[in-house]
């Protein structure tokens, strides 16, 4: 089958790409407004840029229920700062409850029953509940499409770590079994990281 983007709807586009881009991990982002309101909210289509320095993305898409920016989004361009808390096995129904799209200043800590906890350099505050946070500073925002459909780049440099000590190995290795992440998939699919398997990379080519 051969497709062409630009002849099917966008909302098509959208289900060929989430169901072949998978499993994706989630990232659940805190901030809040220039009133100090906060927002909790998780976004899949999120990753790592790169390790030096720190520096991680996110990508909130317009809202499908009424065309609107996202709060978050809204939020990051005015004060620059956010959190990404990570989802562990036992969070995912509460993550699934910050997931409404709720009107301008709801508290989704609130809603899902969830702990705000200080941050240590940035003011939206972590989701205590969470094994891992990265508090992060706005590096750029690189805006796709502000239409039904469009989406943003979000690029943040962490500037503080919170990792649960119960989580680790050693220094600098995270305990994959302690951590039960989960992984997004499509419509209301989601999977759990149960069956993991080691293969080694071959060498640098000579």
């Amino acid at each position: 089958m051969e497709i062409k983007p630009d002849a099917l709807s966008w909302k098509s586009v959208y289900k060929l790409l989430i169901g072949s881009v998978l499993p994706r991990p989630i990232g659940w982002i805190s901030s809040v407004n220039d009133q100090g309101q906060p927002n909790l909210a998780p976004f899949s289509f999120f990753n790592i840029v790169c390790a030096n320095p720190p520096t991680i993305l996110f990508c909130p898409m317009v809202r499908s229920g009424d065309n609107q920016l996202k709060d978050t989004l809204q939020n990051i361009r005015e004060t620059g700062e956010f959190v990404v808390n990570i989802v562990s096995g036992e969070l995912v129904e509460k993550m699934i409850k910050t997931s409404v799209e709720a009107p301008y200043g709801v508290n989704e800590f609130d809603y899902a029953g969830l702990t705000p906890k200080l941050s240590s350099v940035v003011t939206p505050p972590r989701v205590a509940e969470s094994p891992i946070h990265f508090e992060c500073k706005l590096n750029q925002i690189i805006d796709i499409s502000l239409n039904p459909g469009g989406g943003s780049v979000v690029i943040g440099t962490i500037v503080h770590m919170h990792i649960d000590e119960r989580i680790m190995i050693g220094e600098d290795k995270i305990d994959l079994a302690r951590l039960t992440p989960i992984g997004r998939l499509a419509g209301n699919s989601y999977v759990r990281v149960t069956d993991i398997f080691d293969i080694e990379r071959p060498p640098a080519w000579k």
